[in-house]
């Protein structure tokens, strides 16, 4: 989306931008956090799609023996 929008000089004058908010002490502790939020969102997603994968496969073995009522 991004890609054709930003040219090398938007990220040129981006990164002026960032280093005159927030100044050059603290940007390695804001990358860092950035990092750290990151690979929690990473592992977070990557639960989410081993919590439905593995919850598919139930479902349809239980679709595919639709002959027999279900278990109380």
């Amino acid at each position: 989306m991004f890609g054709n929008a930003l040219s090398g000089w938007h990220l040129v004058i981006l990164l002026v931008v960032i280093l005159l908010l927030f100044g050059a002490p603290k940007l390695p502790g804001l990358a860092r956090s950035l990092g750290q939020s990151m690979r929690i969102f990473r592992s977070e997603v990557k639960t989410m799609k081993d919590e439905n994968s593995s919850d598919a496969p139930a479902d349809t073995s239980a679709d595919s023996n639709s002959d027999t009522p279900p278990k109380p």
